[in-house]
């Protein structure tokens, strides 16, 4: 059954309820989580906010490794952001930084949404001219491709009052629609944003970071420890072209493949976060003879045996039983046969 849901169309079937059900039951247990998990979560967040500000920037074309962000983020000095790349990350750093200590009093509103573009794009120069107003020149979306050339994904609403018009009834809707499920709002919120593309840049970063505030704003606080941005660069060409397909047909699209693959997305980051937790629980119950040879494993992925023996200074036959409950638990991977065979975290 199709619904019209603000301008758009949504198939309303049994897998959408299904997903949105899973969702949420996971949702229901969070609070209980989160009082057991306390110290977990922590270094689950900062791992998560390095990997979100890399992804989404990476997506739009930077080249920074997480590693580099991290370093940069660990080391901010906004006298020394000369590259457009490291003014990105650290804009983005910002905002996500905002959204996290600040969602319940961020208003969705038009001036908010200018805000977070001003804050976003607040330590890149070229964008000085631009910067918290919404675009003046037509912004197509493009794919930068490996070779340099860019690839049309789809046009955008054009400049002037039609993006105004656009963003109004946009905002409006969400903040007067009390009938559809949170999830549907936020994925079609971040759909027609994206489509409208309201600012000159930086709207595929922000059309991210707008799902984020949504979904916390909706109470599904777990996804700060999640980073939908890295599941969105894993599946990039796919993200496109369900972009491009859903667009092409606009206006009043059928945007169900959207919502399929923002579910999708979710669900993923879920059981990530799942298998996360659980591996943080197996390793606080281990000795911290175990806990050494997990830690050496972690750092030295593809170490073997004799290399955990010899630098550890654990006797063999420990070694041996130690890695073998480890592979019983899923705490690791096992790697070849005998002499070649090596260990990695899973």
């Amino acid at each position: 059954m199709k619904n019209q849901v603000h301008s758009l169309f949504v198939e309303i079937n049994w897998q959408l309820i299904s997903r949105i059900s899973q969702i949420d039951r996971f949702d229901a247990q969070w609070t209980n989580i989160e009082k057991r998990e306390g110290q977990s979560l922590k270094q689950l967040k900062s791992i998560a906010t390095v990997r979100s500000v890399g992804a989404s920037t990476r997506i739009e074309g930077a080249k920074l490794s997480d590693k580099e962000v991290e370093i940069l983020l660990e080391n901010i000095d906004i006298t020394k952001l000369e590259d457009r790349d490291s003014q990105e990350v650290v804009g983005y750093f910002n905002v996500l930084d905002l959204i996290s200590d600040a969602y319940s009093d961020i208003e969705i509103t038009e001036n908010g949404l200018k805000n977070l573009h001003n804050l976003l794009m607040k330590h890149s120069e070229k964008d000085a001219w631009h910067k918290g107003n919404y675009k003046q020149f037509s912004n197509a979306v493009e794919a930068r491709l490996p070779d340099g050339t860019r690839q049309l994904i789809f046009q955008t609403t054009p400049e002037g009052f039609p993006t105004q018009e656009a963003m109004r009834s946009l905002v409006n809707w969400y903040n007067s629609d009390n009938e559809t499920h949170p999830l549907v709002k936020s994925a079609l919120f971040a759909y027609e944003f994206v489509s409208i593309h309201p600012f000159q840049d930086g709207n595929g970063r922000l059309s991210r970071l707008i799902s984020t505030l949504l979904l916390l704003k909706n109470g599904y606080k777990w996804i700060q420890y999640v980073s939908l941005e890295h599941e969105i660069e894993s599946r990039k060409t796919e993200y496109y072209n369900v972009l491009r397909s859903c667009q092409s047909q606009r206006p009043n699209e059928d945007i169900s493949e959207w919502i399929s693959f923002f579910f999708s997305a979710l669900l993923n980051i879920q059981q990530q976060l799942i298998r996360k937790l659980d591996y943080q629980g197996l390793k606080s119950a281990l000795s911290p003879r175990e806990n050494s040879i997990l830690m050496f494993i972690e750092n030295n992925p593809g170490c073997k045996r004799s290399e955990i023996v010899q630098r550890l200074n654990i006797p063999a036959p420990t070694v041996k039983r130690i890695l073998a409950d480890f592979v019983q638990k899923k705490l690791i991977h096992k790697y070849g046969l005998g002499a070649g065979t090596n260990y990695a975290l899973k």
